[in-house]
């Protein structure tokens, strides 16, 4: 077995994996000024960004979460990887070779089940595409030309065939060195009678892809008459692939959902496939199961969507009543999207797979850009099933459909649908309408609970954070008074188990200017993880000045840190002043007030200090 990565080789890998382009595979990074990216976080639900990357020190950290590292750290976290898979990882995107100091270049038999798992899914997909070609897939081939898609649009989205055999991909699969435990965990094959088969056969196969292009599993169509199991079929939940936080089409889609702001929801894999060919590239679909809030998740990373309303979700359904349920069903999880969201219905019960087909790519275009907001779509087709024809049918109606009204986070949209909701029930009372829907609003306010409010930041503790971030990110900035600064100076002892780590990094006056060389050091230096997050924050948490006038706010945040120690003194003290009788403890007071006149001149020139910049 080889041993460990060599330390160089590691350095390497860093080098050439630039944290941004890791990073935004898997989230949409947008310029947040001083040289810092921001997105949304892909380790917690948030509604805003507080995920920040810094390209010039190779550092993430989310101020919602805390979670933070390099850009080896966040391959390990957000693909729940070992340190050394994620380096095998990082180092196969870079064209990396690495070589382990027991011997050898190739990595070890036994370097990562995920990256194991991969490799095998990787391997079947080229089999299956493979197979399309075969004489036997003859009926796959006639289905794909049914529904419009040519080889080359096959040869696109990776489509394949399954051999109508017992073990064709698993015999292939043990003769490239995969195990049949490998081949059982991932969901390839599964156990016979006689040992392990295929699970897929005689099947339409679709490579279902993650974010960065792995194959994680697949989607596969009945064909044969004699096939006696369900009309899709998908591999079942595995290391890799949990079908909840799964969405087909978003490593082609991701790219075009970042720069268009906007995400098309679709029921299947055809469907996918005929919206991408029809231009619209946007278009994603869950995989065997409802849309859910981890599908949200995945979505909002790459919108991106904030306070406004600046991006749009669009829900195709059919417009039968079973389409009207599931678009229902979207509408509870709205709100957890900030975006606008739409569901486009095709009156006549074609899915876009089928109304290309008929009507051509145009169509499926202007059904996209046909959609109705989902308030309204819900609403609409809540008191669709009242009749309107008589009083109590539209009593009825407005009490279906006012909860769905009060639900509206944002009061102006709320009111906008209330007027609606009177116009199309025919009341002609905004006021009663209004009214109704306030009573249902105030009861769910009602019910919930208020958020706690932080407390207050401790002004000392916030100013050794500026100062400790500034050693950091700005060492030069701060010179030998920074070092010259006593453990005590600092009143947490995180933060003083930060300034023990800058001094036995060299101090600041060893850093330079600091970047990525200077975070690396100071990581090695710091042995507690609680100190090692602390270097990653403040290796990306912005400094709360304009560039031009940085110097002056280091010379001010250092002044501060000076006199925070004599400002303790001088409190003391005035504390022990207080508790003596200046008749009969007269030597003691006059001590003591020696010590306060000195102090209180100790800081006027510190604090002088400050006003001369």
């Amino acid at each position: 077995m080889a041993g460990r990565i060599r330390d160089v080789d590691i350095a390497l890998v860093r080098e050439r994996s630039p944290i941004a382009d890791v990073i935004g595979e898997h989230i949409q990074l947008r310029n947040a000024g001083g040289g810092n990216l921001k997105g949304l976080c892909p380790f917690h639900d948030e509604k805003t960004p507080s995920f920040n990357v810094t390209p010039e020190r190779g550092m993430f950290f989310c101020f919602g979460c805390s979670e933070g590292g390099d850009v080896i750290t966040f391959v390990e976290k957000i693909e729940h990887l070992t340190f050394s898979e994620a380096v095998e990882r990082l180092a196969q995107r870079a064209g990396i070779q690495l070589q382990y100091e027991q011997g050898g270049y190739a990595p070890r038999r036994d370097h990562g089940e995920r990256a194991r798992l991969i490799e095998a899914h990787k391997a079947a997909a080229e089999f299956y595409a493979d197979k399309l070609m075969s004489p036997d897939a003859a009926p796959g081939r006639r289905f794909l030309s049914e529904r419009g898609f040519e080889r080359a649009d096959a040869e696109t989205f990776g489509v394949g065939y399954a051999p109508a055999e017992w073990e064709a991909l698993t015999r292939h699969l043990l003769g490239r060195g995969f195990t049949v435990d490998e081949l059982v965990k991932g969901g390839l094959s599964r156990e016979g009678r006689r040992g392990p088969i295929d699970r897929f056969r005689g099947r339409l196969i679709w490579p279902i892809r993650d974010a960065t292009g792995d194959v994680i599993g697949f989607g596969a169509r009945k064909l044969l008459d004699s096939d006696d199991g369900p009309k899709y079929l998908n591999t079942p939940d595995s290391p890799l692939y949990k079908k909840s936080q799964v969405l087909y089409g978003i490593d082609l889609a991701k790219r075009e959902i970042s720069k268009r702001a906007q995400a098309v929801i679709v029921e299947g894999y055809t469907d996918v496939m005929a919206c991408h060919l029809a231009g619209v590239p946007t278009a994603v679909a869950t995989c065997g199961t409802s849309f859910g809030e981890e599908h949200i998740k995945i979505l909002r990373r790459f919108l991106l969507d904030q306070a406004e309303f600046r991006g749009e979700v669009i829900f195709t359904f059919d417009g039968d009543a079973a389409g009207q349920k599931a678009a229902l069903r979207a509408f509870a999880d709205e709100q957890k999207f900030v975006t606008q969201t739409y569901v486009a219905v095709q009156g006549d019960g074609l899915d876009p797979c089928d109304l290309r087909v008929k009507q051509g790519d145009a169509a499926v275009r202007d059904l996209i850009a046909s959609r109705e907001p989902l308030f309204q779509f819900a609403i609409r087709s809540t008191i669709s099933r009242y009749d309107l024809r008589s009083n109590e049918g539209k009593i009825a109606a407005l009490d279906a459909a006012a909860p769905i009204v009060a639900g509206i986070k944002d009061p102006g949209l709320r009111k906008r649908y209330a007027i609606d909701l009177d116009r199309w029930l025919g009341f002609m009372d905004e006021r009663f309408v209004m009214q109704r829907i306030s009573e249902v609003s105030g009861a769910q306010q009602g019910r919930r609970q208020r958020a706690p409010q932080a407390a207050p930041v401790d002004p000392s503790i916030r100013v050794e954070g500026e100062l400790l971030k500034l050693a950091v990110q700005r060492p030069a900035l701060l010179g030998p008074r920074f070092d010259a600064l006593d453990a005590q100076a600092f009143t947490t002892p995180e933060h003083s188990a930060l300034h023990q780590v800058i001094v036995a990094a060299g101090g600041v006056v060893s850093a330079g200017h600091g970047g990525r060389e200077w975070v690396d050091r100071l990581m090695e230096q710091a042995h507690e993880e609680s100190t090692r997050a602390l270097v990653t924050r403040f290796a990306v948490e912005p400094i709360h000045a304009d560039a031009h006038a940085e110097q002056r706010y280091a010379n001010d945040i250092m002044a501060a840190a000076e006199a925070m120690p004599v400002d303790r003194a001088i409190a003391q003290v005035k504390s022990r002043i207080q508790r003596l009788n200046p008749v009969e403890e007269q030597q003691e007071y006059n001590k003591l007030f020696g010590e306060l006149v000195a102090l209180e001149q100790q800081r006027r020139v510190l604090r002088d200090r400050v006003a001369g910049g």
